[in-house]
């Protein structure tokens, strides 16, 4: 008897721990949709919404559009854009804003085999105007990817990666950011994935989005022109 108790307190404790570590979560949210015209060239639209903790206290929301070029097999060319708002973190989309952005970026990823893995680097320059003027911020994300599951018409369902990605500035402090990602990935066909991570942020908090840990939740879709040959890339790591 005594140990039944003891076993019910412990599991007890544990799943409070357990709950209260799961709400100090902040969370991403991503929908991606993206149109492949040809074998080269692809368009997409997203939009992101982001809370500091477990879906409360919605601080930011961005939609961005834009077009990317398969120069070669392993060279993906990009031009995008989009809108950035970002919110006091004391409660949900609260006043005043902390920053109100537009944002134009090219961008070069890079593709590699390793053994059973897929190794990207994605290079990004961004201009962006800002609440406190225009700044330039240069991106470098390091990505390794494996594929795995029975494959099924062409692709292997699952992809698990994990990246970490530098933000430098063009004025002080010129290191602004760090941010790791591991994240679990699941494509139900050609057309739909969805992905479930974990996401860790080392900021200045210059003027841009608050916190340090998140869980992603984000779901894709995917279309192709008829008669085109759709090129899977399930190697690439989801935009952020």
């Amino acid at each position: 008897m005594k140990r039944k108790v003891f076993s019910l307190l412990l599991i007890i404790i544990l799943s409070k721990h357990i709950y209260s570590q799961i709400t100090k979560l902040g969370s991403w949210n991503v929908l991606n949709i993206k149109y492949n015209h040809s074998s080269s060239f692809n368009f997409f639209i997203e939009s992101q919404v982001r809370s500091v903790l477990w879906y409360n206290y919605f601080h930011y929301y961005e939609y961005k559009a834009g077009v990317n070029y398969s120069a070669q097999k392993n060279v993906k060319l990009t031009l995008a854009g989009g809108n950035y708002q970002t919110y006091k973190d004391s409660g949900n989309f609260q006043h005043p804003k902390n920053n109100d952005e537009i944002r134009l970026w090219p961008q070069l990823t890079l593709y590699q085999d390793l053994f059973i893995m897929k190794i990207e680097q994605r290079y990004r320059y961004e201009m962006r105007w800002t609440l406190k003027g225009y700044r330039n911020r240069f991106r470098y994300r390091l990505g390794i990817s494996y594929n795995f599951g029975k494959e099924n018409k062409g692709f292997k369902p699952w992809q698990f990666h994990i990246s970490n990605e530098l933000f430098f500035g063009n004025i002080e402090p010129y290191f602004e950011r760090n941010r790791l990602q591991l994240a679990l990935q699941y494509k139900f066909n050609k057309n739909v994935a969805c992905q479930l991570g974990y996401l860790y942020q080392f900021d200045y908090k210059i003027f841009d989005e608050t916190g340090k840990d998140f869980m992603i939740a984000g779901i894709y879709f995917e279309f192709s022109r008829k008669n085109i040959e759709q090129l899977l890339r399930d190697v690439e790591i989801k935009d952020n």
